[in-house]
């Protein structure tokens, strides 16, 4: 028992961990595993690698989600896991996970530990311990040109921890398990706060058989209710399996978040197994389709006989197993198994076998071999008691079988008679009606002649009645056409010049913004440049008065005294100035390199801007940003310590100062004078310097958090603005500009076309088109502005060109703008070398798609 709490003790220090704030590009530990109650159980609680488990198995684990949805989440996983002794379940798991551009890729470690507690009854413990990388897939980020600050984005390490226990009884299981309870990451060496798949998990599962005869005897049924609890979100599902003995398994279930789900497995030997499981997506999940997930294993022969949970006996399509000797009759006694779970036949048997061997022995050691005779004897009777009784219930049984038999046979010749007695009354009357009928229908055919003379001569009258009255409606209807006609073609003008003026409203607006930016951006440097002409003035004021003062004591210089202290402080204002030389270079390399990050900035912010507008400029050569601030940081700390190092002079030249003025020497009244004055220039000067490092610090830091947020914009357009946004942006604006563009009754030009980029008569291909499929397209214009592909779109449309696309080439940066598609070259240049006189086609040319 002391290895029992040992667990406990452990399961308990692991709930007091506490959790940090959540990094980005962290991807939490989550399996998929959710549709089967066969394999891969310990992801769902720690505790099932022992829990109804019989064997060890070898697994390979592929699920595809959401298989309509591109870039689907992926799963692939390989376990080793099960049932190891008598109270131990362990596993072992390596797996990969591609949530589009993110993936990770890691193992995890499982450990179940079981407490006995009487026959039926178990205390199970278990814990998991996840370990992977998780971060940015750079394949799966689609940009128009190489970005490096894609590179920047960090990979994170992280450890999950997942404890979980079970009270299982003989035929029910009560489980809870708290998922990703600890989320470490180990690169900023912090605990994930606000984990979205943090949550408790519980369950309830019955296991048991089903007592029956012929295929389904000894089937084993097994069902598991789960519920999931996270901070905003309660997830109920439910599973049901039926493992018939033949070696087929199958199992159906609903969850409350995934949808439906069933599967199917099956042993193809006794040793390899497959299983197969689809879910269909319902509620918000519906419009993602349905998921996939197989599973290929390797069942392990078991080595020990288990006294929880044995094995069942189950076959397999093809079978492996060697004919097995009979079993020799045994004298010895045998007890009646009393547990409450029903096992198959040869688990029974087995069972009875090894207790009547152990209540043998037992027996014999407390008894005489007299009273162990008697009982053989007893047991012996009463297996003939129980043959005697079999027998004569089945010959009960077939005494009854041939009662039923005799009795059928009677009734199934009381119904022949009474069968053709009933035909031969059923073909009098069928002749007696067959004649009626034959008379009715000679009366019935005059009439009807009758009718229908009668009948032709009301439907002429009838015909034409309602030819007038047709063509009096079809001339109504007519003048009606022409009526909506005109109000249709009244309507679309005006929405047409509707939508042309809230287009030009929207087009002045983005200008009013951008003219407002730069505006805004103008008055920003305007400040920035008047701060640093200030600074600049204050300085050069202050040299100037300082030269002021100096001209107005008439350029005092250092008297000639051959005095120690004179000496000394000679030396000490030669220090000073010969290190404010050094000063001020380095302030004046910190300001140019302000200056440059400030360039960057600028630079950067308008390569935002313009590519927000839909206007590609190609991106800087790169630098390294972490060498440019290393050198800045260089610059600073030498600056610091020259700072430091004058303060420290100017100090020392006080020190001598104040002793110097200790003496009484009257002659030493001019060097007092003198250094009075110097000292108050150096201070002067110091706090000049000083001031203009924390401005230019200032004006870094300012640069800095500009430059990390335009950064994140540019990540965010590269992440989220890929080809689908792109894509469904223009299939809507090609909507809209075929539902608004209103005829037009001007002749059009070809001159009052744009047809963009000028191209040759070669055949030119493209590859990874998306939303195009292969052929050979007749190409009218091409563009790289999305405004001149809108306007010549529109004018194409307005002279009756309806059916006009585009497509969009990622590799050019480019629209390609074409109205007919051809499946063999013959048929393409036959269209092009016939192109007519339309002016859209003045310019076509030939783009093979190869995707």
């Amino acid at each position: 028992m002391k290895t029992h709490w040992v667990v406990i003790m452990l399961l308990i220090l692991s709930t007091l961990s506490t959790f940090a704030q959540e990094d980005d590009g962290v991807v939490s530990l989550a399996f998929p595993v959710r549709n089967s109650l066969t394999f891969n159980q310990y992801t769902v609680n720690p505790t099932f690698s022992f829990v109804r488990q019989q064997y060890k198995y070898i697994s390979f684990y592929n699920k595809r989600q959401w298989v309509s949805f591109e870039d689907a989440p992926l799963t692939y996983l390989g376990s080793y896991s099960g049932r190891f002794r008598e109270n131990i379940g362990l596993g072992v798991g390596v797996f990969q996970q591609n949530y589009g551009v993110l993936t990770t890729f890691g193992g995890v470690l499982n450990f179940a530990y079981n407490a006995r507690m009487s026959a039926d009854n178990n205390l199970t413990f278990g814990l998991n311990v996840g370990a992977y990388q998780s971060g940015l897939n750079s394949g799966k980020v689609v940009s128009n040109f190489p970005d490096p600050s894609l590179d920047n984005i960090p990979s994170n390490f992280l450890v999950s921890v997942t404890p979980g226990i079970n009270y299982g009884t003989a035929f029910l299981d009560f489980g809870v398990a708290l998922n990703n309870l600890v989320l470490y990451n180990v690169n900023t060496s912090e605990m994930i706060k606000n984990n979205p798949d943090q949550s408790i998990l519980a369950h309830i599962m019955y296991t048991g058989y089903m007592d029956t005869r012929g295929f389904f005897d000894q089937t084993k049924f097994s069902g598991i209710i789960k519920s999931e609890f996270r901070e905003d979100q309660t997830i109920l599902s439910g599973t049901a399996m039926l493992t018939v003995p033949a070696g087929i398994w199958g199992q159906i279930g609903y969850n409350t978040l995934y949808g439906v789900h069933g599967g199917l497995g099956l042993n193809i030997t006794n040793n390899i197994l497959i299983e197969y499981n689809y879910e269909k997506s319902m509620g918000d999940y519906s419009e993602f389709g349905s998921s996939h997930a197989i599973t290929l294993a390797y069942k392990f022969e078991n080595k020990e006989r288990y006294d929880y949970s044995r094995e069942d006996r189950v076959s397999a399509l093809i079978s492996t197993d060697k004919k097995r000797k009979p079993a020799t009759k045994s004298n010895k006694p045998r007890k009646k198994p009393t547990t409450a779970v029903v096992t198959t036949g040869a688990e029974a048997k087995a069972k009875a076998d090894e207790e009547a061997k152990l209540a043998a022995e037992a027996l014999a050691k407390a008894e005489a071999e007299e009273q162990a005779r008697l009982a053989a004897e007893a047991l012996a009777k009463a297996e003939a008691e129980e043959q005697a009784r079999l027998a004569a219930e089945a010959q009960a049984e077939e005494q009854a079988r041939l009662a039923a038999e005799a009795q059928a046979q009677a009734e199934a010749e009381e119904q022949a008679r009474l069968a053709a007695e009933a035909q031969a009354q059923a073909e009098a009357e069928e002749q007696a009606r067959l004649a009626a009928e034959a008379q009715a229908q000679a009366q019935a055919e005059e009439q009807a002649r009758l009718a229908a003379e009668a009948q032709a001569q009301a439907q002429a009258e009838e015909q034409a009645r309602l030819a007038a009255e047709a063509q009096a409606q079809a001339e109504a209807e007519e003048q009606a056409r022409l009526a909506a006609e005109a109000q249709a073609q009244a309507q679309a003008e005006e929405q047409a010049r509707l939508a042309a003026e809230a287009l030009a409203q929207a087009q002045a607006e983005e200008q009013a913004r951008l003219a407002a930016e730069a505006q805004a951006q103008a008055e920003a440097e305007e400040q920035a440049r008047l701060a640093a002409e200030a600074l600049a003035q204050a300085e050069a004021e202050e040299q100037a008065r300082l030269a002021a003062e100096a001209q107005n004591e008439k350029e005092l210089t250092p008297p000639a005294i051959n005095h120690q202290l004179g000496d000394a402080m000679e030396a000490a204002r030669k220090n000073t100035e010969a290190s404010k030389k050094e000063q001020d270079e380095l302030l004046n390399k910190l300001r140019e390199a302000v200056a440059v990050k400030d360039q960057d900035l600028k630079d950067l912010k308008r390569e935002n801007d313009l590519s927000e507008q839909g206007i590609y400029q190609d991106p800087k050569p790169f630098k390294s940003a972490t060498e440019e601030n290393r050198k800045i940081e260089g610059i600073k700390a030498d600056l610091n310590r020259q700072i430091t190092a004058r303060n420290e002079e100017i100090r020392r030249l006080e020190t001598l100062y104040d002793q110097i003025q200790e003496t009484d020497t009257i002659q030493l009244d001019e060097m007092v004078l003198f250094y009075k004055k110097e000292i108050k220039k150096l201070k002067s000067e110091q706090m000049v310097a000083v001031q203009a490092k924390a401005d230019l610090e200032s004006q870094l830091e300012t640069i800095k958090i500009a430059t990390d947020y335009e950064k994140k914009r540019r990540i965010k357009r590269a992440v989220y603005n890929n080809d689908e946004d792109r894509y469904q942006q223009d299939r809507a604006a090609l909507k809209r500009i075929r539902e608004n563009t209103a005829m037009s009754d001007s002749e059009l030009k070809p001159e009052d076309l744009d047809f963009g980029e000028e191209r040759s008569s070669n055949i030119q291909i493209l590859k990874n088109i998306k939303g195009v499929d292969n052929g050979y397209y007749a190409i009218l214009a091409v563009h790289d502005d999305v405004a001149k592909r809108d306007e010549f779109l529109r004018k194409v449309v307005a002279y009756g060109r309806d059916d006009i696309d585009f497509f969009f080439d990622v590799n050019t940066n480019k629209y390609y703008i074409y109205y007919q598609k051809f499946d063999d070259i013959q048929s393409a240049n036959k269209a092009v070398s016939s192109k007519g006189s339309q002016p859209y086609n003045n310019k076509i040319s030939l783009v093979k798609i190869e995707n």
